[in-house]
């Protein structure tokens, strides 16, 4: 069987055969805005958590490891993409180039399983607070370093995809290979489930469930109002919620744009917007997503 071999990618395998030169460097600045504000966003975040440390919740724990995690995407996926986009080939050893390829996709994982954790902890919180609080820290911890652990599995094919070669007569970059004819769609098919669906499906139902409890809790305490010792969620843990749920509807918005790009591609690549300031856009808001999640928690704490 033959292979089919494609450039380097800011976040997934590349299937668009190179951007035009031009705009390698609109996504160069791009890129290095991304980083600069993804850095400063986090760090700001990871002072804040500090300087609270003494009065430390369970919430900021699952958010000092989401700051992590967006760190991970600003140095070790944006910042690297920047540096490519800058040279336009790949600068270094084989194993750096797999590294490189691996650590990118770590970020990529992290960040949204960090976000499943975080809400499974709110799930428990809200819909079963008796365990959740006899099994509270386990749990926690149990949820954080599974998370963590699924980042740095799930991203391991990235050592065997990707590969220092040669391009060009004495022209080397890190690209992928794939078995033909299918193999790129069924890497694409897999990051898209696994990054993508999975999660979502794991916060849709979490959501949802705390969202009735809320609500059958808020009408019992109504009913109740006039009674001693009355009880229902409180009001921090509303607010927590609330801070959840942004976080995941900014996460969607963010990165549906890339994942259906990247499905339309590789399931049609004559037609799919991979070139242009169509997909640069598309790749901006992917990135923006590291960005966001600190201001989030600023904003509602």
């Amino acid at each position: 069987m033959t292979a089919m071999k494609t450039s380097i990618s800011e976040r997934a395998p590349d299937v668009d055969g190179g951007a035009r030169p031009h705009f390698a460097l609109v996504r160069a600045g791009i890129l290095g805005l991304v980083f600069v504000l993804a850095t400063c966003a986090n760090l700001i975040l990871l002072g804040t958590l500090w300087k609270r440390r003494k009065r430390s919740t369970r919430t900021q724990l699952f958010l000092l490891h989401l700051c992590l995690a967006d760190l991970v995407v600003a140095f070790f996926q944006v910042l690297p993409q920047f540096a490519i986009e800058i040279t336009h080939r790949f600068r270094g050893t084989d194993f750096l180039c797999r590294s490189v390829k691996y650590l990118q996709v770590v970020g990529m994982f992290a960040s949204p399983y960090m976000i499943v954790a975080m809400t499974i902890d709110r799930y428990y919180a809200v819909c079963n607070p008796m365990a959740s609080f006899l099994k509270g820290s386990f749990r926690r911890y149990l949820s954080i370093g599974t998370a963590w652990l699924i980042s740095l599995a799930f991203s391991s094919p990235q050592f065997f995809i990707f590969s220092l070669q040669e391009v060009e007569e004495n022209q080397r970059d890190c690209w992928a290979t794939f078995i033909e004819p299918c193999g790129s769609r069924i890497y694409i098919c897999w990051i898209t489930l696994s990054v993508y669906f999975l999660p979502a499906i794991i916060l849709l139902y979490c959501q949802l469930k705390i969202c009735k409890t809320i609500y059958l809790d808020s009408k019992r305490k109504a009913l109740r109002a006039g009674c001693e010792g009355a009880q229902g969620v409180s009001n921090a843990k509303i607010k927590t919620v609330k801070m959840t749920f942004v976080i995941i509807i900014t996460y969607t918005v963010c990165w549906s744009p890339f994942f259906v790009v990247q499905l339309w591609s590789a399931w049609s690549p004559s037609s799919a917007p991979t070139q242009g300031p169509v997909f640069v856009i598309i790749m901006l808001l992917a990135s923006l997503n590291s960005c966001t999640n600190p201001w989030i928690y600023l904003y509602y704490s």
